[in-house]
This record gives C-alpha cells, sequence and structure tokens, in this order.
C-alpha cells in the first residue's frame, strides 16, 4: 500500500511541475493509454504466476 501511495504522490508532483513549466504531460492522455499500461502489468503479472507455478 505504501509503494502505491508514493506513487501517487510522486505522479501528482510530476505533473504539477510539467504544468507549471507548461510542458505536455508524460503520461497517456487517453483511457486506451492507460489500459495498455494496464494491460502491460497484467501479462507481466500472469507470466510471473504461470513461471511460479511451472517451478514448483
Amino acid at each position: 500500500m505504501k509503494a502505491i501511495v508514493l506513487s501517487i504522490i510522486t505522479g501528482f508532483v510530476v505533473g504539477a511541475v510539467f504544468k507549471l513549466l507548461k510542458l505536455p504531460i508524460p503520461a497517456p492522455n487517453a483511457l486506451a493509454g492507460v489500459a495498455g499500461i494496464f494491460g502491460i502489468f497484467l501479462g507481466a503479472f500472469a507470466i510471473e504466476q504461470i513461471l511460479k507455478l511451472i517451478t514448483k
């Protein structure tokens, strides 16, 4: 839980700094981009779990 909170805080600070400097934010601005990142995470997680089962 601590890692999630720190990630959100870090993302908030980075987003605020980019806006203050009038730079484009370094993140997908569409739901499809966020869904793609989530898909990458799910794929990596699934393979990790499968590898754990195989190596037992």
